[in-house]
């Protein structure tokens, strides 16, 4: 897989090596090798303002459950997360149809608190193509750090294609994601278990966030629970920077 930098550092853009014949497709959706090797490792380098690795010993971390949602078009799930010790970190990815997903910094005292990265996922089916024809260069191109790679190689600023990529979110950022198409099917790993007592969230409506959700957020279809969450004004987080954010 090749695995892409963003703005923000921890949050990496993956895209899976694809191999295609007369037949159909095989990829690999997930190798814990690779991952371990290619996005945990280089993540360890990664140090603070205050010159500490907050990801130091991230490569123990493993994934322990996956989860899979239905949702149809205009409904916005999040921005969700699971408080101390119930903290998750995610892989997510989008199997059918299209969303636009978006992580958002929560960690008090990071340089990037209240910034987010939004990341076009789609699946290879026909309506998940169309929307990543439609929107994949003006999404995609917001993402970059640099043009860097995690790895720090030369790799090109941005992936091969806007179909079929995934989202690595580590703990300490609020989580949601928005359905551009008819319907999408969405799934992800998560390194620790759900824990309904640790729910907590941020308004996915949050005007002040800066996020561009590509539809119109009036008119989305939002949960009891997402609709009451407070915005990020308002809101206390229980993360700091520095924490570490992986399983230990």
């Amino acid at each position: 897989m090749n695995v892409f930098k963003t703005k923000i550092d921890g949050i990496v853009v993956l895209e899976p090596r694809v191999f295609k014949d007369a037949r159909g497709y095989f990829f690999e959706s997930f190798s814990g090798r690779d991952f371990q090797q290619q996005v945990l490792l280089p993540l360890e380098e990664i140090r603070g303002n205050n010159g500490e690795k907050p990801y130091e010993g991230i490569s123990g971390m493993g994934f322990v459950q996956d989860n899979e949602s239905m949702s149809s078009y205009g409904v916005m799930r999040g921005l969700h997360f699971q408080a101390p010790p119930f903290t998750q970190s995610k892989l997510v990815r989008c199997v059918q149809g299209a969303v636009l997903d978006v992580a958002v910094d929560i960690r008090q005292g990071s340089p990037t608190y209240g910034q987010h990265v939004a990341c076009l996922l789609t699946g290879r089916d026909e309506a998940g193509v169309a929307v990543a024809e439609r929107l994949g260069a003006e999404v995609m191109g917001r993402y970059q750090a640099d043009g860097a790679s995690a790895s720090g190689a030369a790799d090109p600023a941005l992936p091969s294609t806007y179909v079929g990529l995934q989202l690595f979110i580590p703990r300490g950022f609020a989580h949601g994601f928005a359905v551009l198409s008819e319907t999408a099917v969405f799934q992800y790993k998560c390194d620790n278990y759900y824990a309904p007592q640790a729910d907590g969230g941020i308004s996915i409506t949050d005007d002040t966030l800066g996020i561009d959700w590509h539809l119109p957020t009036a008119e989305a279809l939002l949960s009891e629970k997402d609709m009451k969450h407070a915005a990020l004004r308002d809101f206390e987080s229980p993360f700091f920077y520095g924490e570490s954010l992986y399983k230990s």
